[in-house]
This record gives C-alpha cells, structure tokens and sequence, in this order.
C-alpha cells in the first residue's frame, strides 16, 4: 500500500471515531467503608456491599449455615465509597463530558473532586451528570456516599398518618425482595450495582432509538425509527439507517426525528415452538461532512402481540394473538437470580432461558418485587423466542402517592423503557405485582386500624399511581405497537369467582388453603399466572447451605434455615403423607418432596391445557432461585433442574395427551399447540406392572391446529374387572411428525402395589446411557455430578430409555418410587 495513502487513511480514521470515547470506571480501584470510619478497603464495582465484606473477610457468607442473622446489622448504617481516576488534557478537549450511573442503590450523594454533583433516590433510574467544568487534568476522585435505606424509609413512613403494610420498603425505591420474602432472606443492601462510565463526545450524539412497526405483510414491513438527537452546533447533518442516508437539519439542544424504513420480504419472530425467533441487526450513524459524531446498533424481532379481552358466555377471554394466531402461552415466573444482582453473569442468564426453551416455554412473568432484568436476560429471551410479561417493580404492599413519589416513578418507567422497548420479547407491561388484591383481600385495613377515610385515600392513591401515572408515562414513552398495559396481576384475588372467569389468576388454593392438587382440576382460569408448590433442592444445592461439613437432616438448623416459608415443612408434609409415605432417611425424603412436587404442577399444567382455549395460558410460580432455598422453583439455585423441571418439559410439550377422570369414565385428550393439522392412529392399552397387556382399543383421528380436544372416552365398567392399583392406562397417538404416549395411573402413588424394579444401566458413550428394567420403574432417579437430558421417569418394563449427560460419568447412581414405600 502507498505509505502516502496509509498515513492519510489512519488520520480519516481518527477523525472518523475521535469525536465519541467511553472510559469505564467500573475497573479503576474502588474502595468502601462504614461511613463512621476511617479505613478505607478494597471494592469491586458493580457490586454491593454485602459482596465487598464478605471479600474482606469482614462478614461471613449469609447463605450458609444460619448467617443471614448475623449481618442484619449492615442494613443500618451508612456506606461511603470512592475512586481515584485520571483524565488527560487531551480528554479535556471533548466539548461534552458525562457522567453515568446505571445503577445505585439507593439513596445516595455523588461528588466529583469535592463538589456535590447530586443526590440519588431510586434504584432504578439512570443518572446521568454533565461534568465538564468539574473534571481536571490529572488526578480525580469520585465520591459516592450511601444512607441506609432502612432508616431513611422509616422516616418517609412517618410522613403517613397511617401504618403502611410492609414498611418501609414500600417507601424506597429499591429491590422490594431485599426486605425477605417467603423464598428468600433477608439482605437490605446498597452499593453501585451496574456499571459506571463516562462519556466524551462532540457536536452531537444519538440519545435515544425507537423503532415502530407501522405495518408488516409477507412482502414488506414498513417501521418508523423514532430518534431523539442532541445537537451542540445547528445545521445539517446525515443520518443513517442499515447504510440508507437521510439528509436532515438539527436544531441546537434536543430534536425528535421519524424517519420511515422499510423492509421488503420480512422474516417474523416467532416465540419458541412456532418457528425461528428471527432478529434484524440495525445499525444507526449521525455524522456531517466526514465526521461521524455517534453511532449505536441494536437488534429487532418483526412480530405482531395483542391482547385479546372479549366478553363471551363464560366471562371475558385473555389470550394473546401472536402474528396474528392466538398462543397458548406456556412458561414461569422469574425472580431475580441472586440476592446479590450483580453477581449474576450473562451465562447465568443464559442458561436459564435456555432451559426455559428447552423445556418448551414461550413467556416468562418478571415478578413485580425483583429487579428490571439486566440487558443480558432480554437479550435472551429475544434470541430464544421467550416472550416477556414485565411487572413494574411493585409488590404485595400499599404504595405512597405523594407528588415526590409520582415524579420518582415516571422517571423510572421513563428510564426502563426507553431501555427495554425495542426487544421483541416484551409483550406486556404490568403495573404491579398483587397490590389490587393486597387492598381487596389480605385484611391490611382491620389489621391496622384503618379509618374510612384511610381507607378510601390507599385505593385513591392506587388508582393514582398504576391507573394513571404509570400508564400516562407509558404513553409518553413507548410506540404504539409495544404499548399493552394490565394494571395489575391479579385483576382479582382467588377466592372471588370472578377471578376464574375474567382476566389473570393467581390460585393459591393449593398451598396456601392447603387444597388437594385434584381442585386443579376445578380452578381454571382464563390464563393462570400464579400457581405453585414447594419442593428441595438438589442435594449439592443442600450441602451447599453449610459452611462446614453438611449434616442432612431436616431439624439441623441451617437445613430449617433455609425455608422462608413459616409452615412450610408442615405444609410439604401434609401433602406428602396425601399421597406417599413420607421418607425418615434425608435422601429419600429430599427425592419425595420433589416427584410430590412435579406430581402436583402435572396435574395443574395439564388440567389447564385441557381447558383450551377458555385457558389460553399458565405461568408456574416459579423458575429460578436467589439463593440455596426449599422453595417453588423449579431449577435450584446452583442451576440444577428439580423433578419439576423435567415434568415441565414433559407437560409443555407442543402436543401432549391428557386423560381426565369422570364419574363414569376415562377421558383423553390431546391438546396440539402447533399450526397445523394431523391425522393420526391412536392405541389405548391396559397394562401390568410386569407387562402384560390386560385390555386395548384402536382409534384413527383427525388432529385439528391449535386445539384441544376430547378424543375418546374408556367407560369404568369396561376396566372394571382389572386390579388398576397394579395397572398402568398406556395411550400413543402417531402420525406424521407427532409422536406424544401418555402413562396414566388410577391410583394414587402411596396405593400403587408397586414391585423391586430391577433397573439396568447400558453405558452406550461416555455421554450416554440406557435405562431398562424388569417391571415398571416409577419416578426413575439418576443421581451424579452431571445433568442428565431425561430425569424423574416412568418406565415401562421391555421398555428402554436412552439419556444423554452434560459430562461423563463413572458410575450413575439410580433410585425408583419403590425404595421409599418401604422406608
């Protein structure tokens, strides 16, 4: 190349991407301490306090052993922490230079080289500081000083003339699950928990990017890029869109800009099970002349979500229509991964949606008491066709409506969803998490001692906040096409029969009222967005509660330590002795409680199913974990999956069968989630426990789209003759790519007259096994350090089945039903 050339394209260069630097101070050396005193100590930001002590070595880990007790203490006081970082005169030069904080938490003050620069009071806003004239060449120190948010909603609560359930955490802006909750400890904590920056740039930049869908056929998509752009200097500048320029005029300050785009033979995004989640890169410049002043890119799903709300016979539908079909939608709640945010990694984030898709899911519910997820969930989500019910961060309390409080949340909603709305996974937007039935149904207002009139002023202050604040923001900040807001999740509380007929439902007949999993059967709602039971971890995620040596037993300490619910052992109980014998050794009572578990979501999933389409959706209580927990999850915090996760998988199929008991008769169904249509040969078959086959019947069907259906019934009295508590109902429908067979048993598990399976491993590969046995192998339980593709089965005998490890395995450990019904 001509060194002529080669200089002058270096210097293009430089001019080309000089205008705009980014230095992130998240990697300079932070340090914190107790603001009383005067040590300073090493800090690692993003982070938390919390996380910062327990790397000095200043407090014990709070998940193990019964520790939490002991840093109780932190949530009091007051936290100070800083930075030394350089700047060069070179730096200086930049016409604009910004500060920005992601995140912090909570209530804090920023000072830059001495200087108050500003006093932050939401967890969940960006804070973004001009500081130009504030910064020096050379050395600078960065000050962020945090009060305890304990304290300080303790004095905002005192600004209330009445007692506020839960408070004070309904007084600060802040994770509302740091308080504790029923799954999880108590960990108030504080600290910059995202990432910290500064920006350099010149002349103008691109604030903000949304991107409307107008329209979209199969031919074309027509978009609108809606952009916000600030400008120093007036004049005339070209903006670019995936290469297409736009000659355009900026003013100085602040310009709104639409400018169309289109797509010609668009490829939809498609949730997972209907087809390919397909993202479009779209890349965005503002430059003049031969100087581009900013640039940014992001990737968007073409897709259609509404939500359908008509009145028919019954009530009112709730469905979403998806591209222009209703979805059935099938998924979980999620609660923030970690008590400590910002230590969960993107492959943390990764995996869980992955096992999310993998077990069929199409929509997951971010719980109102968590976090707005970190960038690395949604991304996620978009890329494996999980679709997003995102509640607004409000749960289970009454909440302030003073004019301070208001403004505080329509910047957060501002800031969230200017961040968020582009995803295509985002299909609605939820006011909150249970506050409308918290007002209705929990008893607050007896508890309290509420006048009328203290009554009437927390359901106008509700109204105020999520009828009106919030939606009124949304409209100011999102496009058309992503605004679907619900105000809250419920619409009405269990227990009103409404709540069945109407909008979404969060049963909690089951657990909570102690109801047989059978009343599954009978509540079903329009679109079931709570339900759940409890059940253990993985055993490495119990051993993993004790600092020391684990001592399994269910009276030690840290075992009882680690369940949040108050009756839960007793509850967990009840149930299993309904249905099993409950275990005296620690295994096996660990491996109950989770087949009792998956029994009960089972008969729930599928019973919601069935209903299709007076159902169109039902979200367990819930995914994941933040820390080591007996709780409703179904994959433990160490990332193991429960029986339940494996039942998930099996109950979200795209098709399954179902058989539904009657007074008369054994009714089966098949319920197709797919778009198209099969005719299939189906074979019903009474069979023993040791293989014979007692009874058969042979069908051909026709299987329409998105449907579910009754097939064929099995009258009683045509089985009446057989012992059914040592007989299995084996039903298969084949034809074309839908192959689904369904095991359904009479009885339940503790009355089965169960035999000694004599299970046989085949060691195919290193990472593959063959499962076989003599006589049926109920709730089949492979155990080593590996994840097994297939878990917690039914197994027929003369039946195989072939399981994959995530690694290899010397010896595979294996247990069945059989082994606990004797002790």
């Amino acid at each position: 190349m001509n060194k002529t050339f080669l200089f002058a394209f270096l210097c293009m260069q430089n001019i080309l991407f000089a205008q705009f630097s980014e230095r992130n101070l998240s990697s300079e050396n932070w340090q914190f301490k107790n603001s009383k005193d005067k040590n300073w100590l090493p800090a690692k930001i993003p982070g938390t306090v919390h996380l910062d002590l327990m790397n000095n070595k200043i407090i014990q880990d709070p998940f193990k052993d019964e520790n939490e007790k002991k840093v109780q203490w932190i949530e009091n006081e007051d936290w100070d922490y800083q930075t030394h970082f350089t700047v060069s005169a070179k730096e200086l030069e930049y016409d604009n230079i910004d500060l920005i904080f992601n995140g912090l938490d909570t209530f804090s003050e920023i000072y830059l080289n001495g200087k108050l620069l500003r006093k932050t009071d939401n967890m969940f806003r960006k804070w973004e500081i001009s500081v130009k004239k504030n910064l020096k060449a050379g050395d600078n120190i960065l000050q962020v000083r945090f009060t305890s948010a304990v304290n300080v909603g303790k004095e905002l609560a005192k600004k209330v003339p009445f007692t506020m359930p839960e408070s004070p955490r309904s007084f600060v802006r802040k994770a509302q699950y740091q308080f504790g909750w029923d799954w999880g400890p108590r960990l108030v904590t504080a600290g910059i928990w995202k990432e910290v920056k500064i920006e350099f740039w010149n002349t103008a930049k691109i604030e903000t990017i949304k991107v409307e869908q107008k329209s979209i056929t199969d031919k074309k998509a027509d978009l609108m890029i809606h952009t916000s752009l600030f400008a120093d200097t007036a004049g005339k500048y070209t903006f670019t869109v995936n290469g297409r320029k736009n000659t355009i005029r900026l003013e100085k300050g602040r310009n709104l800009l639409d400018i169309p785009f289109t797509i010609h033979n668009p490829k939809r995004w498609q949730p997972n099970g209907w087809g390919e989640p397909y993202l479009y890169s779209m890349e965005f410049s503002l430059q003049n002349d031969t100087k581009i002043w900013s640039d940014t890119t992001l990737k968007i799903g073409l897709r259609t979500v509404e939500l359908v709300q008509e009145k028919d016979g019954k009530g009112k539908s709730f469905y979403f229509r998806v591209n222009g079909n209703p979805l059935y939608i099938k998924g979980t709640n999620w609660i923030p991964g970690d008590s400590f945010s910002p230590r969960i990694t993107k492959e943390k984030y990764q995996k869980l949606i992955r096992d999310s898709r993998e077990a069929h899911m199409n929509m997951i519910r971010i719980w109102g008491g968590g976090i707005y997820e970190d960038d690395e969930f949604y991304k996620a989500c978009d890329e494996n066709g999980i679709l997003v019910w995102q509640d607004f961060m409000f749960a289970g309390s009454f909440y302030p409506a003073d004019e301070e409080f208001l403004n505080n949340v329509k910047e957060e909603v501002k800031d969230q969803v200017s961040r968020l709305q582009n995803h295509p996974s985002i299909a609605l937007w939820c006011g909150n998490n249970e506050i409308d039935e918290a007002i209705v149904n929990w008893g607050y207002q007896k508890q309290f001692k509420y006048s009328e009139n203290d009554s009437i002023q927390v359901w106008k202050d509700y109204k105020k906040l999520f009828h009106e604040v919030i939606p009124n923001a949304l409209n100011e900040n999102l496009t058309a096409d992503k605004n679907i807001y619900w105000p809250s999740s419920p619409s009405i509380g269990w227990g009103h029969k409404e709540s069945l007929t109407e909008g979404d439902s969060h049963y909690w007949g089951v657990w909570w009222g102690e109801q047989p999993f059978e009343i599954y059967n009978e509540k079903v709602g329009r679109f079931m967005s709570e339900y759940g039971f409890q059940g253990m971890p993985a055993l490495e995620t119990i051993k993993s509660m004790f600092s020391g040596t684990p001592e399994l037993s269910l009276q030690h300490p840290a075992v009882k330590a680690h369940e949040k619910h108050t009756r839960g052992w007793d509850i967990i109980n009840e149930y299993m002795k309904r249905d099993y014998t409950i275990p005296t050794d620690f295994v096996k009572y660990n491996y109950v409680s989770q087949v009792l578990q998956a029994r009960g979501m089972q008969i729930a999933i599928e019973a919601h199913r069935r209903a299709k389409p007076y159902n169109m959706g039902t979200l367990y209580w819930q995914l994941n974990d933040c820390w080591p927990v007996v709780s409703w999850s179904s994959i433990d915090y160490l990332g193991n999956w429960k029986a339940f996760h494996y039942q998930a998988k099996r109950s979200f199929e795209p098709a399954i069968i179902s058989v539904e008991e009657t007074e008369k008769s054994y009714d089966v169904h098949l319920i197709n989630d797919l778009l198209n249509d099969f005719e299939v040969s189906s074979v019903a078959e009474l069979i023993d426990f040791e293989g014979k086959v007692l009874w058969s019947m042979n069908t051909a069907e026709h299987v329409p789209s998105n449907s579910s259906e009754k097939y064929f019934g099995i009258k009683k009295t045509a089985l009446s003759k057989f012992d059914l508590s040592k007989a299995v109902l084996r039903v298969y429908f084949a034809g074309g790519s839908l192959k689904q067979e369904k095991l359904f048993f009479f009885n339940r598990p503790n009355n089965l007259k169960l035999s000694k399976p004599r299970l046989t491993i085949r060691k195919i590969s290193p990472t593959e096994i063959e499962v076989s046995t003599d006589v049926l192998a109920k709730d089949v339980y492979l155990m080593g350090d590996t994840h097994f593709s297939d878990n917690f089965f039914d197994l027929l005998p003369a039946a195989s089945k072939r399981i994959t490890l995530s690694k290899p395995l010397e010896k595979v450990e294996v247990m069945s039903l059989w082994e606990t019904m004797e002790n």
